[in-house]
């Protein structure tokens, strides 16, 4: 458990890698008409307690006279099948969106299409953040208040505000505080990442897709196995000019003027072709990777995709 459910709480939309079938977080809410969800008979301990954090948030803020709409979490495997864990699948998301720099842009009305207008729409969090925007300025004081969102102290460690975030928090995952919980999952996670990149099958693994990679004229930059799967598309990420997605911002902090369709439908084909070769070069890495990832999930480099 990490402080990851409380931050999603506050508004911020969440997304996956890709924007795939199957997006982290990219479920919508199907709470009925009590404004509870449904906890899936199937699901896992640690998925049902994401269950139980969100209806508790919504149980809360109702007592507090707001509305919160409880967003459906997903299975954190089925989220990773179009970020390479399902080869099938992640290979014909790529070949039509690449890594997804590019496709919001010639995409736009495409809610698989990272950054489109209809992603964006269909997010998980739209309903909270349509509410919240809706408000008044003093009624988003209290709309906070209530929530208890953390302040740039909690966040860097100190002690978070009483509110539904906290309670909720205290309420499913017990009464230590989020960041001794947080301390906790900092070391389990660490514990795993060493464990997958100590692992001989797969440092062998790891070299041998840098190695294809660089065939190719790719530059690697790690070829550790918690790291080297995001690298290309990290790249990828980093090198697009602004305007290649919506939140860019020029180098002055100003608003990034959004790239035409014409403007990036060349660079998405390049895209595809980058994001095509880096599949095809970790294709048999990701088989192995996965399963093991699975068992002991790390945060590590962003995973692999």
């Amino acid at each position: 458990m990490s402080l990851l459910p409380l931050l999603a709480a506050c508004g911020t939309a969440s997304h996956s890698a890709d924007g795939g079938e199957s997006s982290a977080g990219g479920g919508k809410s199907s709470a009925g008409s009590s404004g509870q969800l449904d906890v899936p008979a199937d699901a896992g301990a640690d998925l049902k307690k994401q269950y139980l954090l969100e209806n508790a948030i919504a149980a809360c803020m109702k007592k507090q006279g707001f509305i919160y709409t409880p967003v459906a979490p997903e299975d954190p495997e089925a989220s990773w099948a179009t970020n390479g864990a399902d080869y099938k699948l992640t290979k014909k998301y790529r070949e039509k969106y690449g890594f997804g720099v590019y496709a919001g842009i010639v995409y736009p009305n495409d809610p698989r299409a990272l950054g489109s207008g209809a992603a964006q729409e269909n997010s998980a969090d739209a309903a909270n953040g349509n509410y919240v925007a809706a408000l008044t300025s003093e009624q988003r004081a209290a709309y906070d208040k209530a929530m208890g969102v953390p302040g740039r102290e909690a966040k860097a460690g100190g002690k978070w505000p009483d509110g539904c975030l906290r309670s909720a928090q205290e309420e499913v995952y017990g009464s230590a505080s989020a960041q001794e919980q947080g301390a906790q999952a900092k070391a389990q996670d660490q514990a795993n990442a060493q464990a997958l990149n100590g692992d001989p099958e797969l440092v062998a693994l790891a070299q041998s897709y840098a190695s294809c990679l660089r065939d190719h004229g790719i530059s690697v930059t790690t070829t550790q196995p918690t790291g080297i799967g995001d690298m290309v598309k990290f790249q990828a990420s980093s090198s697009a000019p602004p305007g290649s997605s919506l939140g860019d911002v020029n180098a002055d902090g100003t608003p990034a003027k959004t790239m035409s369709k014409d403007e990036a439908l060349p660079l998405l084909t390049k895209d595809i072709g980058q994001a095509i070769k880096d599949l095809e070069c970790g294709r048999e890495f990701r088989a192995a990777y996965f399963p093991k990832f699975f068992k002991a999930p790390t945060s590590g480099s962003g995973g692999v995709g």
